[in-house]
């Protein structure tokens, strides 16, 4: 696959090398707010809109719903090369944009403004954007664009749709909360429970229960940031992982726990909910972005001022 249009490497930034890293790309709707530029973009076209981001290329755009995860994603960089200067296993952050290139001088600029550790700025003119995702190795690709992220888990890519929304920047460690089914696992006690009820999924975990459950849109994400984590010591490690689960722990608890195990996928923290709301304790934990499949736990994490990104 050809390079795409552009391709702006970040001389400033130590570039890291694809094959080793966790490459994360997000869109510049994911990681600023452009809200207002979006809704000109689409009520006066693009030359408006180019005409627009020219003018106020040295205005930074204000912090988007991802971008206290990509600062807190920086700090885990820090503290790893402060450990080993030769590590080659970081997070690598690219943006990939459907801005032309002459619209662009303003999300370097502000990437720059907030010491953004990006390495590489993708202006792509074609419609599906995330035809570059594999060439690049993304592990995980944030957009505010629906039709992107569905595209990049048809690729294979781990990918979630981020809601804008104002976000408190949370201190350190890196947050990350998951939920279970259809995000880190399969939705297959889903469809039985879709199909069954309650007392059919249960059912069927609990005779599956030695049965790993298979691979979710997250998994390969999730254990690529466990392998990371692993450089540390449960005391000293600036990474938190989370599981937050709508299943009962006592009923459908076992299995879940069984599958990470499984996938050597050390969580710190589980939550089996058994339904009950998810927006109490995400605002406890207070993650820099949350990972849910269920539109109704998306906004009960908005409500409570957690980053949310939606798995479709």
């Amino acid at each position: 696959m050809a390079e795409p249009e552009s391709t702006i490497i970040n001389t400033n930034v130590k570039q890291k090398d694809p094959s080793e890293a966790l490459v994360i790309a997000v869109t510049t709707r994911a990681i600023f707010n452009l809200e207002e530029e979006h809704k000109l973009y689409l009520e006066k076209g693009k030359e408006e809109y180019t005409r627009y981001q020219q003018a106020n290329q040295d205005k930074p755009l204000p912090p988007g719903t991802a971008f206290a995860f990509i600062q807190a994603v920086q700090h885990v960089n820090e503290k790893i090369l402060e450990s080993n200067p030769a590590e080659k296993d970081l997070f690598d952050i690219l943006v990939l944009s459907n801005n032309s290139p002459e619209s662009s001088v303003r999300i370097i600029n502000s990437a720059k403004h907030y010491g953004l550790e990006i390495s590489k700025f993708c202006f792509v003119s074609d419609e599906d954007s995330t035809q570059y995702l594999k060439s690049h190795g993304v592990k995980l690709f944030l957009s505010a664009d629906r039709i992107d992220v569905c595209n990049a888990l048809r690729r294979g890519v781990s990918a979630a749709l981020v809601f804008q929304q104002e976000v408190q920047a949370p201190s350190t460690p890196l947050r990350v909360v998951f939920d279970g089914d259809a995000v880190l696992f399969s939705n297959e006690t889903d469809r039985v429970f879709q199909e069954q009820g309650l007392e059919g999924a249960v059912q069927y975990e609990q005779a599956m229960e030695a049965v790993p459950m298979g691979e979710g849109p997250l998994k390969a994400f999730a254990v690529h940031l466990g392998k990371i984590r692993k450089k540390f010591s449960q005391e000293k490690s600036p990474i938190r992982t989370y599981l937050v689960t709508a299943r009962s722990g006592q009923d459908m608890g076992i299995r879940a726990i069984k599958t990470l195990r499984e996938w050597g996928l050390a969580i710190d923290e589980a939550f089996f909910m058994g339904g009950a709301p998810k927006g109490p304790i995400l605002a406890q934990i207070q993650p820099h972005i949350f990972f849910d499949d269920g539109l109704h736990n998306i906004q009960g994490a908005q409500d409570v001022g957690v980053p949310s990104a939606w798995v479709p």
